[in-house]
């Protein structure tokens, strides 16, 4: 089975940080473009940050704010968020999609599909 467990979030200030883990198991790293996505009540979900065959990709709105990583030994993704806003509040999830992808699409397209999920957790930053 494939998993995708995801830790990390909670609640800050604006400008602080906050870090989210993806721990995969049943696929690998090295096969598959990793996003992470937020979503709020009455929205489509948006892309934050994708990584695909270690190249990044953000929305302007995350650019020199959030980090992807992987490790590929460890199986993890990683979303390092940091000056965090009101705006980026929301339940934040990682998901999988099998290479090869546009994954410039994962930052672009509202409402993208994945091929696996992780379960999601809440970030709330308050002003």
């Amino acid at each position: 089975d494939v998993q995708l467990a995801q830790s990390g979030g909670g609640s800050v200030q604006t400008g602080g940080s906050l870090r989210l883990t993806c721990a995969v198991s049943g696929i690998s790293l090295d096969a598959y473009a990793i996003g992470w996505f937020r979503q709020v009540p009455g929205k489509e979900r948006v892309g934050v940050a994708a990584i695909s065959k270690r190249q990044q990709y953000y929305p302007d709105s995350a650019k020199g704010r959030f980090t992807i990583t992987i490790n590929t030994a460890q199986n993890t993704a990683v979303l390092q968020m940091n000056d965090l806003r009101p705006e980026d509040s929301g339940v934040y999830r990682c998901g999988a999609v099998e290479e090869p992808v546009h994954a410039i699409a994962l930052v672009t397209v509202r409402g993208v599909a994945m091929d696996f999920w992780s379960q999601g957790t809440q970030v709330t930053v308050s002003s």
